[in-house]
């Protein structure tokens, strides 16, 4: 013998089905379900939290990025006027106006005598 197919139900009008899901949604399931629907509640909360921390990282990160690439710049720009101005010819320019310039003949040495030797 074979089997006969199983009616399908498709005889119930819109207003049925409405009423169906009417019943299926109702103040009882909604309470029992109630911790449920607060985990997810939570879990959402959670979620957003979350991902406004993280782009707020995320602007910190590339904020400081820029900065240091700034101060590296900086750096550089320092260390290379600094290297200018040590330069012998930089020096002497610098310290003309003061009175001093670069001897034109080597340094000497002195030496003081003891009293003994007097």
């Amino acid at each position: 013998m074979q089997d006969a197919p199983e009616e399908v139900n498709n005889n119930t009008s819109p207003d049925e089905q409405k009423k169906e899901w009417r019943l299926r949604i109702n103040y009882r399931a909604l309470v029992q379900n109630m911790p449920f629907i607060g985990f997810l509640a939570c879990l959402a909360l959670v979620y957003i939290a979350n991902s406004h921390l993280a782009e707020k990282k995320i602007r910190r990160i590339n904020k400081l990025g820029k900065e240091i690439k700034e101060l590296k710049w900086e750096y550089i720009n320092v260390k290379s006027e600094l290297m200018f101005r040590s330069k012998m010819s930089e020096v002497s320019k610098s310290v003309e106006p003061l009175g001093l310039k670069q001897l034109s003949s080597p340094p000497q040495k002195i030496v003081l005598k003891k009293e003994s030797e007097k």
